[in-house]
């Protein structure tokens, strides 16, 4: 398959992949292009923004989560696309625990043989800047990267600086992107602001697509994505759901939190469940007064609980639904924030504590750092959504900590070594704070199924 595609990456966090992502996908959809998007790692946010304010489908694509089918899997996603745009994580080069190259957004670019384009950026560099571009580009032992474009440079000093970049670097400065007070997408603890809560973001993004084509070297960009390889020998983008769950043909359905505070899902989670004939019902539990009805199963996934702590502490009644449901037997499935609105109660920053849903015994704080971050691969002690010895790979990103995390799974870093308990697991539920990748292991989906249709039947 030949298809044009392009990798955004930078030296480290903050220097604009998203804003500059976000503006070349608008860029290309302006061009009457149809891009496909994907986020490098397991973020839920930036593709929040490649997704809904541009409307682009938005794939995560990590390859701690997807091994050896990462290659199958990006050509089976982008098929239908004109171009493929990847948005890279962190440092080019930071992977598992900061010093492994899988899952860095270069082993991605390598597994997929992706160009890449550096985004540098520069502001308060002069000269300096040469020597940080030659040891990525010394680094670069694949020849991956194939262009540079300077964020937050001025046209003037560009001028200045071009015989000096020309003559010292073996790859194009492709072009530059000045800083706009107008565009800035801001930040928080857990990363960018989600879109809904950015002041005119599209009218931001749109400006910022149009200041991509008049200087970021929009053709030059296009040229580098299309001198990518073809996509040959891939391997099967996941198997078949089993036929113990998907022969019979029993109609279920899965009621998704989504709302302002429950969004972070994985694409790929929802695939699963929908590959076994679920339907996937979204519901607010800030919004809505009960689950939806004729449902089987609840999932209740991570976003920012604790910023609505109070409107959902106050609509009872969307509690009492919950807790019925789960009490009278249905089968739960409950990430990071959904696990923290599970608990009796929860203190918000400011000190404040509101009454939850009650079913977890025990509080969730802010405990002001980073209580767990990275990527953990989950054993039960006791085999039950999972064979004997079989693991599944998640990853943890939470301010918040509880007083009851559960002990019935082992968390295990892959690169320290280092170890923890965690989960609340019964037949029919999974609730703990890692955000897990269903494919890594299918059983997973499986078992969880398995017990809807148990149920309904």
């Amino acid at each position: 398959m030949k298809k044009p595609r392009i990798l955004l990456a930078a030296p480290k966090s903050g220097s604009g992949k998203t804003l500059i992502t976000c503006a070349l996908l608008g860029a290309l959809k302006k061009k009457d292009l149809k891009p496909a998007a994907f986020k490098c790692g397991p973020d839920y946010i930036d593709p929040m923004f490649h997704r809904t304010v541009l409307k682009v489908p938005s794939e995560n694509l990590d390859t701690f989560f997807t091994g050896k089918e990462t290659r199958g899997i990006f050509a089976e996603l982008a098929r239908d696309a004109d171009i493929a745009v990847m948005e890279g994580v962190m440092g080019l080069f930071d992977g598992l625990g900061g010093t492994r190259e899988e899952g860095s957004a270069y082993h991605l670019a390598k597994v997929t043989s992706t160009p890449i384009i550096l985004v540098v950026d520069v502001h308060g560099m002069g000269k300096s800047m040469i020597p940080l571009i030659k040891g990525f580009l010394d680094y670069d032992t694949e020849h991956l990267i194939k262009g540079v474009l300077l964020n937050r440079m001025t046209e003037s000093f560009l001028e200045t600086m071009r015989p000096m970049l020309e003559a010292e670097l073996p790859v194009p400065i492709v072009g530059f992107f000045p800083a706009r007070k107008d565009i800035h997408l801001e930040s928080r603890h857990l990363g960018l602001m989600l879109p809904g809560e950015i002041e005119d973001l599209e009218s931001q993004l749109n400006a910022a697509a149009d200041q991509f084509l008049a200087t970021a070297g929009f053709e030059k960009i296009l040229a580098i994505a299309d001198q990518a390889e073809d996509i040959t020998d891939v391997e099967p983008a996941g198997k078949a759901a089993a036929d113990s769950t998907s022969a019979e043909k029993v109609p279920l359905t899965l009621a998704v939190a989504r709302d302002e505070a429950f969004c972070f899902y994985y694409e790929a989670n929802m695939r699963a469940f929908r590959k076994r004939g679920v339907e996937i019902r979204y519901f607010s539990p800030l919004h809505d007064k009960a689950i939806p009805s004729e449902t089987d199963g609840i999932l209740l996934g991570g976003g920012y609980p604790e910023l609505y702590a109070k409107e959902l502490s106050e609509n009872e009644s969307m509690k009492a639904s919950i807790r019925s449901a789960i009490e009278g037997g249905m089968p739960s499935l409950a990430e990071c924030g959904g696990f923290m609105y599970l608990h009796e109660s929860m203190e918000d920053q400011e000190g404040g504590c509101y009454p939850m849903v009650g079913l977890v015994k025990g509080t969730v704080q802010f405990k002001g750092k980073l209580v767990r971050f990275g990527y953990v691969e989950l054993t039960e002690k006791q085999p039950c959504f999972l064979q004997e010895g079989h693991s599944i790979k998640a990853h943890e990103f939470h301010y918040y900590d509880s007083t009851n995390n559960g002990e019935a799974c082992t968390a295990l870093k892959p690169v320290t070594g280092k170890s923890w308990e965690c989960i609340h697991e019964g037949e029919a539920q999974f609730w703990g704070f890692p955000h897990l990748y269903y494919p890594s292991n299918e059983e997973f989906t499986e078992h969880f199924v398995k017990v809807m249709k148990e149920r309904k039947q």
